[in-house]
């Protein structure tokens, strides 16, 4: 493996840490959002819950589109790992949309807050599984397509 090939494929797994701190970043500012009382139906609680919700639900929608897939071809043995986070995938998805059926039914902050605390809860436990028994793949997975594509456009 000549250095330029081992540094493509060891950014797969900074390319990863990277979406997930960002995605924690997005997180936070819309719990900083409903904790300052930024809530109900302002413009700013809007978008930051819609930038949040679609930006999660975009990066594992590419995941299992593209980066799962190409995992799986190259070992197979991770094929349980890998159901196991499309399923963790499936349960934030809910979750995602139980809040914004609360933001757009206007809940007060308490709810909005037990909510991203629910999310929170799962996307962390998601994230630090994930990143546990996927990085060391990553650094050697020859996966041909841009990094949007396999996680998201973050």
């Amino acid at each position: 493996m000549t250095e330029g090939e081992k540094s493509r494929l060891v950014s797969w797994s900074r390319e990863m840490r990277r979406v997930h701190d960002r995605l924690r970043e997005a997180l936070q500012v819309t719990r900083e959002a409903v904790a300052t009382g930024n809530t109900g139906p302002t413009r700013d609680l809007l978008l930051f819950c819609h930038g949040f919700c679609t930006a999660l639900t975009k990066h594992h929608e590419c995941e299992d589109r593209q980066l799962f897939p190409a995992i799986a071809a190259a070992h197979p043995n991770l094929r349980q790992t890998l159901r196991h986070l499309e399923q963790d995938h499936s349960m934030i998805a809910d979750l995602l949309t139980a809040l914004q059926q609360a933001v757009d039914h206007h809940a007060n902050p308490p709810d909005l807050d037990r909510h991203l605390e629910g999310i929170a809860a799962i996307m962390e436990s998601h994230f630090t599984y994930e990143e546990r028994q996927l990085l060391t793949v990553l650094d050697t997975l020859n996966l041909q397509t841009d990094v949007p594509s396999a996680l998201g456009p973050l």
